[in-house]
């Protein structure tokens, strides 16, 4: 859906296309949906729950990778979770998308404010949520919209739009609201969506080439807001001009 707000913050990705920096807006437009995917067995479950426990140093606000070749091995559902998302983006005219896609399997513990346009400039992020209800939001401040996330929530974005994982209906990320003892760790798929693909950049509405000057003047993948360098806050999800 195209979400509706009064005042937005303009944003242009500078990104890599082949050997050049190419510019193009950054979409406001998500598409998001919940499908009917099997509840993860005990044993995937426990070993999640090992992984994040031993393994990894996820603190409030963290999002890490998590190892999807030895749960795929565990998961003897995971090709009925791939197919639900693939029905979902040919639905949406994105044939073929996915299979293409690189895709990998991540946990976050809430996740900070913040954007992936200085590293996948190139790509939407299409997300596949397994974990149960935690009463949590994935949060796009630019344009003041919420996505409760629940199992089979998913959602394609444009990398370059800020983002964050918080604790329904508050204002901000705030790791209070993730102390020890409360299970507010989401585990979910996530795809690498080619931006240029003609289909992907139709459904999130994405205008290329919109300030090539100042892309031949760069030499690494950034975030613009309103026509000049910025700084996302963590915390809040709003922008501070550099310098």
């Amino acid at each position: 859906m195209n979400v509706p707000h009064q005042v937005r913050d303009l944003l242009t990705s500078y990104f890599w296309s082949g050997d050049a920096i190419r510019s193009r807006r950054v979409s406001d437009i998500v598409l998001t949906g919940t499908l009917n995917v099997p509840v993860p067995s005990a044993r995937l479950l426990a070993d999640w729950e090992r992984e994040i426990s031993s393994h990894m140093v996820l603190e409030a606000g963290d999002v890490e990778a998590m190892p999807l070749a030895r749960a795929r091995a565990r998961w003897p559902d995971y090709t009925r979770c791939v197919q639900a998302v693939s029905d979902w983006t040919c639905a949406l005219g994105l044939p073929g998308v996915l299979a293409s896609s690189d895709v990998a399997l991540m946990a976050c513990h809430g996740a900070r404010y913040h954007h992936d346009g200085g590293q996948y400039g190139s790509a939407a992020f299409c997300n596949l949520f397994l974990s149960e209800d935690r009463d949590l939001d994935l949060h796009f401040p630019s344009i003041d919209y919420r996505i409760p996330l629940t199992r089979g929530t998913v959602v394609i974005f444009d990398t370059g739009q800020p983002h964050g994982v918080i604790q329904r209906g508050s204002s901000g990320f705030n790791v209070a609201d993730f102390a020890p003892g409360r299970d507010r760790t989401q585990v979910f798929l996530t795809w690498e969506l080619p931006i240029e693909d003609t289909h992907v950049a139709h459904a999130l509405g994405v205008a290329f080439d919109t300030d090539p000057s100042t892309s031949l003047q760069l030499d690494e993948e950034q975030i613009w807001a309103n026509g000049a360098r910025a700084t996302l806050c963590p915390d809040s999800g709003r922008w501070y001009p550099v310098g």
